[in-house]
């Protein structure tokens, strides 16, 4: 919910520029990106990942309601900075409790049915904040959002069981040191892509641009949020099925094919004017992708992983990424506002193709 109508309570409410939504992701990941490794690694050394969870569930569902008291875009930052760095906890201590509550023959299902799941959510959450915005104020609906964020928080106390695990006492650095060779060369083609895949709003930002002229603000801003809202139902069919396909053939070939389709997806937005059915199509596109990266990756890190550093190993990759989203959400930011959207996007759709082929050719011993 919150994340679907920031692009318009930005521009619409606060007034703020194309760049300072490029700066409010970007920065948040940055800043953030410290507690993904020491989150990842401290769950190993006590051999406990449910409380760390939790406690970024509870983070994130404040940081966003947050956003309703907000009355300039530097608060927006602070309260989304807050919000990454939940993320940043739950992140890796929540990928190793999936992998620990699954078998290697169906870690990709199991990752693919997690993301399908949240995704639902992602649906139901634009979804309802497209009807309330025509009937309620846009900080109305960040408070609302509270209620979901704390269920997520309740649902991981009350339900999650977790096993028992031997501590792992290596420190922070030697624990890192000691990733396997392949997960390291893995990380080269993560990080550009990183680096090339800047946050979703600014999709919406730029689906708002391109329909105001025909249909207005109000209704271009709720068809922006409806287009999200679309790729998210995308996601959600396609999901599980890219999960069994990774389980079945190749995790590395499947996630190589969603960085490509990344980059297809940055040059169609070159080309995109107005018409409705052709953003669908890229929104579409969007929702695959995403689909894609956000199962077959971790599920393909799970395989270069030691069995007793999956939490080190979940947190680096996740910093790796963040900070890829940091350079990427600002770059695409500052070229957007100073030069060209365009300019933004065909810089992301480069970077895309560049790590798609990467990885696809890598070659793990």
């Amino acid at each position: 919910m919150a994340s679907a109508v920031l692009p318009i309570f930005l521009s619409s409410v606060l007034g703020a520029p194309a760049f300072a939504l490029g700066v409010i992701e970007g920065v948040a990941d940055g800043v953030s990106t410290i507690f993904e490794i020491f989150a990842g690694w401290y769950s190993d050394r006590i051999g406990k990942r449910k409380g760390l969870a939790a406690i970024g569930y509870f983070i994130t569902a404040f940081s966003k309601a947050s956003f309703a008291l907000a009355t300039n875009w530097f608060q927006v930052l602070i309260g989304r900075t807050a919000g990454w760095i939940g993320w940043s906890i739950r992140s890796p201590t929540r990928d190793a409790l999936l992998v620990e509550s699954s078998q290697p023959a169906t870690v990709g299902r199991a990752f693919a049915f997690h993301r399908t799941m949240d995704t639902l959510g992602a649906i139901a959450g634009p979804l309802t904040a497209t009807l309330l915005l025509t009937h309620v104020k846009i900080r109305t609906i960040f408070f609302i959002s509270l209620v979901p964020g704390l269920l997520a928080f309740l649902a991981i106390i009350l339900l999650v069981k977790e096993k028992a695990k031997i501590p792992d006492l290596r420190s922070t650095w030697h624990s890192i040191r000691n990733l396997s060779p392949n997960f390291i060369k893995f990380l080269v083609p993560v990080g550009i892509f990183g680096i090339s895949n800047f946050a979703p709003t600014l999709l919406i930002l730029r689906a708002q641009e391109l329909l105001t002229p025909f249909h207005g603000a109000v209704i271009a801003g709720t068809f922006s949020v409806g287009l999200y809202t679309f790729s998210n139902v995308v996601y959600a069919m396609v999901g599980y099925p890219i999960g069994v396909l990774a389980d079945k053939y190749s995790k590395k070939a499947i996630l190589s094919m969603g960085y490509l389709l990344f980059g297809l997806l940055c040059f169609g937005f070159l080309v995109a004017d107005g018409q409705l059915w052709f953003l669908g199509v890229l929104f579409a596109i969007s929702g695959i992708y995403t689909a894609i990266i956000e199962s077959s990756q971790p599920a393909l890190a799970s395989t270069l992983i030691a069995a007793d550093q999956r939490g080190t190993g979940y947190g680096v990759m996740s910093s790796v990424d963040g900070v890829g989203d940091f350079l990427s959400s600002i770059t695409v930011g500052l070229l957007w506002t100073f030069i060209s959207p365009t300019v933004g996007f065909a810089f992301g759709g480069m970077l895309a193709v560049i790590s798609g082929f990467i990885l696809f050719f890598l070659r793990f011993k």
